[in-house]
């Protein structure tokens, strides 16, 4: 049996090597066509992703839907967005009793003026016909049924998941069902972000090899690289720093607090 993770965000092949290059996880429609490569037996894809990238979603789940052998799914955390539906490929979907699924509308992320807006308006609504077509295949469900729940915004729990048919089963059934993992959603680089570091790519690598500086002087300027790089890296409207605050202050904060760390 092959296995196939599909874990981070849902990104372009093209920009593959820049989270790479973070070591940040991530997924891309490359990573599943060559793990797919002169593979005959049964195919496992563990399923743990906020999303990401709808036309890369849409080639893996057409790669994964179109390979002549058994795919089971299982979504061991997170299935939201476009991973939502790369789960809908599987012949088989298992959900396991800690993970959970969302489901939305396309989201735009261009700019342009009125004119633009309202193509790229006509292009979301399309697009979100295009997703609720696999979720449709899977659960039988009419298209406007889907499209108001996608339009809602709609968080499933395991139970909800299979209920709809978007999922077989729970898995671990006979087990105690775990307490709910606190999810997010977000995690892609932007494109600003990206850009730069492929412009950092273009600097020679003996020009970077034959600088001869001080200790000190490297010290200071990795420092500053740093500090840039959290700021530079924008995940869910916030940067990295901003992140890395939050993160300090809610571990600062007194324990027992209730529902203050659910976020989505």
């Amino acid at each position: 049996m092959t296995k196939i993770e599909v874990k981070g965000p849902i990104i372009s092949s093209n920009d593959k090597w820049i989270y790479d290059w973070l070591d940040m996880e991530a997924t891309c429609a490359k990573d599943v066509n060559d793990a797919l490569q002169n593979v005959t037996g049964e195919v496992e894809v563990w399923i743990n992703s906020n999303g990401g990238d709808v036309f890369a979603g849409s080639e893996i789940y057409t790669a994964l839907k179109s390979y002549g052998g058994q795919v089971t799914v299982k979504i061991v955390g997170m299935a939201a967005s476009a991973a939502s539906v790369i789960a809908m490929a599987g012949d088989k979907v298992l959900i396991s009793p800690t993970g959970q699924m969302m489901i939305h509308n396309v989201q735009y992320g261009g700019r342009g003026d009125y004119r633009d807006l309202q193509k790229a308006s006509d292009i979301a609504k399309n697009a979100n016909v295009s997703i609720a077509n696999a979720y449709q295949l899977k659960t039988g469900k009419t298209l406007d049924e889907l499209l108001n729940l996608m339009g809602n915004e709609t968080w499933l729990s395991p139970q909800q998941t299979v209920e709809m048919g978007l999922a077989d089963e729970m898995m671990f059934q006979g087990n105690i069902e775990v307490p709910q993992l606190v999810a997010s959603t977000g995690g892609m680089l932007s494109q600003a972000t990206l850009d730069k570091v492929r412009g950092m790519q273009n600097k020679t690598e003996p020009d970077l090899l034959n600088v001869n500086l001080p200790t000190d002087e490297i010290k200071n300027m990795v420092d500053e690289a740093i500090a840039k790089l959290k700021n530079d890296v924008v995940i869910d409207g916030k940067t990295l720093q901003q992140h890395m605050d939050e993160q300090e202050k809610e571990l600062n904060e007194p324990k027992n607090t209730g529902f203050k760390r659910f976020f989505f």
